[in-house]
Order: structure tokens, then C-alpha cells, then sequence
């Protein structure tokens, strides 16, 4: 039988007010940021490199974000990973949303401002400009997003900022 060696640092390092869901995985190397939400049945494995998430960005129930030997995963501030998404070893900068059900394999680079639309495939090595709306299988850049879906884009992940607060108090009550 063959033997899986590596090494890895068992790190989880939680920003102040973070919330993680009692049923959430993190496994690794996981850095949160300050208002951050990991949700329901999410699984943060960082086993092989690092997994990090920026100040009051979400991951949404049932959503899988897990790295490679060479990539981690970066994301950047208020981005919105929706419920059931699976992210593999990619970089997401700020101010983004990926929608339910999305996939972005390893070395996807989505720029700042950007949504990736529920149920696309962004294929390995993809890079999406800032400012767009990618959709599909696989996906391709559509159109530019509006002045009023980048607002939205950071009112969703403030709005996930006060839910976390509601269940954090659930949690401890």
C-alpha cells in the first residue's frame, strides 16, 4: 500500500468575532479574517498549504475549499462563496461573489469586483479580469458587472457579517 508523506503545520488562526459553524471541517493551515463566516457543513482543508480568508468574507453552507502541494486558496475581503461551491487551490480577490454551486480549479485567478454565476465551471489556470460576469461550463466572461451589483456584492457579505452575530448567539445561549 502506498503512503501519502507530507508534512503540515495544524494551524488554525481565527480573527476576533469570526464565526465557524459547530458541523464546519477546517483542517491545516486555515487563517480567518476578523468578521468572518464559515457556515454549516463547510470544509476548509489546508493540509498541503494554506487556506486564507479575508476580513468579513463568507463561506456558505456545504461549500469545499481544499488546496494542492503547489496552491493554496486566497481570498480576499467581502467576498460571498455560495452554499455548495468548490474552490480548489485559486485566488479570489475582494469585493467578489461565486455563486451556488460553482467550481474554480487550481490556478483560477478572480479579479477584484467580479461574480462567478451559480453551477459554472472556471477551468484550471482561468484568470477573470476585475469587473466581470463570468457563466457557464465552461465559463466565459458575459458582460461587466454594474455599479449597483458591486454595491450589493458588499452588502451581502455585510448582511453575512450581522447573521454570523445571530448564530454566534445561538450557538451560546
Amino acid at each position: 500500500m502506498n503512503s501519502l508523506n507530507f508534512s503540515c503545520q495544524w494551524k488554525l488562526d481565527t480573527a476576533e468575532a469570526a464565526f465557524v459553524a459547530a458541523s464546519a471541517v477546517l483542517v491545516g493551515s486555515v487563517f480567518l479574517g476578523k468578521d468572518t463566516s464559515v457556515w454549516y457543513g463547510v470544509v476548509l482543508r489546508g493540509d498541503l498549504k494554506s487556506i486564507r480568508i479575508g476580513a468579513r468574507s463568507n463561506i456558505q453552507d456545504g461549500a469545499v475549499l481544499h488546496v494542492t502541494r503547489e496552491l493554496g486558496v486566497e481570498i480576499g475581503t467581502d467576498v460571498t462563496v455560495g452554499h455548495g461551491a468548490i474552490l480548489h487551490g485559486c485566488c479570489i480577490e475582494r469585493e467578489c461573489l461565486i455563486g451556488m454551486g460553482a467550481i474554480l480549479l487550481d490556478g483560477v485567478q478572480i479579479g477584484e469586483g467580479s461574480v462567478v454565476a451559480a453551477g459554472s465551471l472556471v477551468p484550471e489556470g482561468q484568470n477573470v479580469p476585475p469587473g466581470n460576469l463570468v457563466m457557464g461550463v465552461p465559463a466565459k466572461v458575459v458582460r461587466p458587472i454594474r455599479p449597483e451589483e458591486r454595491i450589493r456584492i458588499r452588502e451581502l457579505a455585510a448582511s453575512y457579517v450581522e447573521l454570523a452575530i445571530l448564530h454566534s448567539a445561538i450557538k451560546s445561549s
